[in-house]
């Protein structure tokens, strides 16, 4: 289905419901996939009554490619708008990436309506840059690189991201499926959303989450590194950490058996 999030700008929206009493989760992808990421979430969930609510972020997969609003802001609050339009109540708001860090904006700028837990999933948290507060993540000249990369190769860059996302060799087939996720995005909304990565972050956002909140990492992450998440882990009062020994980035693909049951554990916790 389709729902109107700004004038004239939709976003796409898959809802998987086995059930009246379904548990609703609502995911959030990251940079530079888009729902279908979550496919080995939604083969399984939904057989244990779960309801799976996963939104393209605007630019992605087959949402609407405006020019602009990949602000954290901005992203927020399409969240916002597709949970009031299909009156979703006490979900759990799982962000996987750069969906992580928008989802932490999120609870921060609505004060967590609609939601009742958090999972966060290799978040882009506390920030995707080295900073005061967050010294975990990449320079900033290494981000700058990777978003000239963009302008340059776009394919060449996914390619490298792709060999860089998971812990073990997954196979050409899988690699490839991370490339046309890539290039189902428009080039601009990729470039755009890892400048807002690079120029923002949720330090000050962590504080103000509520909701109970796990967060899931792969131990071997080498585009968020584990530390990050033990920081953001610190945080977030009375969060829980849950590590993943044998994965890189792609925590819901390359383990996703694991990562499924922990979940589910922690939403029935």
């Amino acid at each position: 289905m389709y729902i109107e999030v700004e004038k004239g700008i939709t976003v796409f929206v898959e809802d998987l419901n086995p059930g009246p009493n379904s548990k609703t989760i609502f995911f959030v992808h990251g940079w530079p996939l888009n729902h279908s990421m979550f496919s080995y979430q939604f083969n399984v969930l939904p057989q244990h009554g779960f309801r799976c609510v996963a939104m393209d972020i605007r630019g992605n997969g087959q949402s609407d490619k405006p020019w602009s609003g990949y602000t954290y802001d901005r992203l927020a609050d399409d969240i916002y708008v597709v949970l009031e339009a299909l009156q979703i109540r006490d979900a759990v708001l799982l962000g996987f990436s750069v969906g992580g860090a928008i989802s932490i904006r999120y609870m921060s700028r609505y004060e967590g309506r609609h939601i009742s837990k958090l999972a966060l999933v290799d978040a882009v948290s506390p920030s995707f840059v080295k900073m005061p507060g967050s010294p975990y993540g990449v320079s900033k000249e290494q981000a700058e690189e990777l978003i000239s990369q963009m302008y340059a190769n776009l394919p060449e860059l996914l390619n490298t991201v792709s060999l860089q996302f998971f812990n073990r060799n997954l196979g050409t087939a899988t690699l490839q499926w991370f490339v046309k996720m890539g290039l189902d995005s428009a080039s601009y909304a990729l470039i755009k959303i890892m400048q807002a990565a690079v120029r923002e972050n949720v330090i000050n956002d962590l504080g103000q989450i509520r909701v109970p909140t796990g967060i899931f990492h792969g131990i071997h992450d080498q585009l968020i590194p584990f530390k990050s998440a033990e920081l953001t882990q610190q945080q977030i009062k009375g969060s829980k950490l849950f590590p993943f020994d044998n994965s890189g980035h792609g925590m819901p693909i390359e383990q996703a058996d694991d990562f499924n049951k922990k979940l589910m554990e922690f939403i029935q916790s």
